[in-house]
């Protein structure tokens, strides 16, 4: 469980720059260039992520029950699964999902969050999971209270939705089909 944690607190640190010091990363950028910005973060970035796979890994090897998650939940977090992809290619690509959105990624944390723990409840859960959904509920209103930056233009057309839309259903589909299973070693279904 301690590199789990060290990994979620290294990786969740390192993007809540934004919350505590907004403007940091410009400062660094201004200052001392952009790899000055984007070594460390990476690295740390890179570290966090790493431990945190392999903390979680190994805390599932001993899982502590928390609570047992009725059937019906699992169903559900399956549908609640439904918007994370296409959510987080609306991240990427120009699109009115992403202006009616503003942070889809954030929203796309959420949703994920939240219904891996309608499906999963052991302490290793309630830690990973419990802790990207607070920390993307936490820069959610962070971001959202700080001053809007210049917004894009409506993007011409919906090929930038439709990307995100069936890119996402699509990605979706593999993961439910099999990639989940291949590379968390659970099926979802």
């Amino acid at each position: 469980m301690t590199l789990l944690v060290t990994g979620l607190a290294l990786f969740l640190a390192v993007h809540s720059l934004s919350i505590v010091a907004p403007e940091l990363r410009a400062q660094v950028m201004a200052t001392h260039g952009k790899r000055a910005w984007l070594l460390p973060y990476t690295a740390i970035s890179i570290v966090g992520f790493g431990l945190i796979v392999w903390g979680y890994g190994l805390a599932r090897m001993e899982p502590a029950f928390v609570y047992a998650p009725p059937m019906s939940l699992r169903h559900l977090a399956l549908l609640v699964l439904l918007p994370v992809f296409p959510l987080l290619i609306a991240a990427y690509v120009p699109s009115r999902i992403k202006l009616a959105v503003r942070h889809p990624m954030l929203l796309a944390t959420i949703l994920w969050g939240l219904a891996h723990l309608m499906a999963n409840g052991t302490f290793a859960d309630l830690v990973l999971f419990g802790g990207f959904t607070l920390w993307a509920a936490i820069d959610w209103v962070s971001v959202t209270n700080r001053p809007r930056k210049a917004e894009a233009p409506t993007p011409r057309g919906w090929r930038g939705d439709a990307i995100a839309v069936l890119g996402g259903l699509a990605a979706y589909g593999l993961f439910v089909a099999g990639l989940h299973q291949w590379l968390i070693g659970v099926s979802p279904l």
